[in-house]
């Protein structure tokens, strides 16, 4: 056992991962991580949730009042694919991925997210991720640019006219990262609907080494796209977060 992890999946959140029960089969670097939420009422991600799963509850104060979940848009960069012990060359295993994600928790009380769109910038892993997951993974140009304290992804989806664009500043580290924190980011595996079946597909890395960060330029059409309320990317952010990076392992879907 990984010291100061548990032995297996256990109910609630953690801010540490559990340990994957297994070998992993897929291992990959995530850099320059944003993280922009909205808070919404449940009635707006229910219906999108696949069988089995509800929206994972928390208000912007960090306690649970039922009602509150969160919306998320996430930019950041993958590196270093590897099906261990097997790396993927640079051209296939490192680019952008813009994904619109929400939160959820099963009837065994497995917190995760699900993903409502992933935009990457290779057409390779988008095909292979869509296959052998079933996630729903789009081919896009994407861009990353990261310099002077701040950090920005550009991206469009090919055959349409949707974007997304956010630049952020990125503030002070953040020593003790809050319930909403960890609630918006410690999240252990991905709950996908496939076949008639929903699925748990666990993940570990360490924890995030977070920042706090604030929105310089955010144009979206993907939150409506996803079947989100359109006006939701016309306010202002709830919460606004940076990461650098971390190394992240995935186990087998159950």
């Amino acid at each position: 056992m990984t010291a100061g992890r548990s032995a297996g999946f256990e109910p609630g959140l953690q801010s540490v991962a559990p340990a994957l029960p297994g070998r992993p089969w897929i291992e990959q670097a995530w850099r320059d991580v944003v993280f922009v939420h909205w808070r919404v009422d449940i009635s707006a991600v229910a219906p999108l949730l696949p069988a089995g799963t509800r929206p994972d509850t928390m208000a912007a104060d960090g306690t649970d009042d039922g009602t509150t979940t969160w919306v998320g848009l996430i930019g950041f960069r993958f590196e270093d694919t590897r099906f261990p012990p097997i790396a993927v060359p640079d051209g296939l295993g490192t680019f952008v991925e813009v994904n619109v994600r929400v939160y959820t928790v099963d009837e065994h009380g497995q917190h995760g997210v699900v993903f409502l769109s992933l935009d990457a910038g290779r057409l390779a892993p988008t095909i292979g991720a869509r296959t052998l997951t079933g996630l729903p993974y789009h081919w896009a140009r994407a861009e990353c640019r990261v310099g002077s304290g701040r950090v920005g992804y550009a991206m469009r989806r090919h055959g349409t006219q949707l974007r997304s664009v956010v630049d952020v500043s990125i503030g002070d580290a953040i020593d003790e990262p809050s319930a909403l924190d960890t609630f918006l980011t410690a999240r252990w595996g991905m709950h996908v609907r496939r076949a008639g079946v929903t699925r748990f597909w666990p993940n570990e890395h360490e924890p995030w080494p977070l920042h706090r960060a604030s929105v310089r330029v955010l144009r979206d059409d993907l939150l409506g796209a996803a079947g989100l309320p359109f006006s939701l990317a016309e306010l202002p952010p709830d919460s606004v977060l940076y990461a650098p990076g971390v190394t992240t392992r995935f186990g087998v879907g159950r």
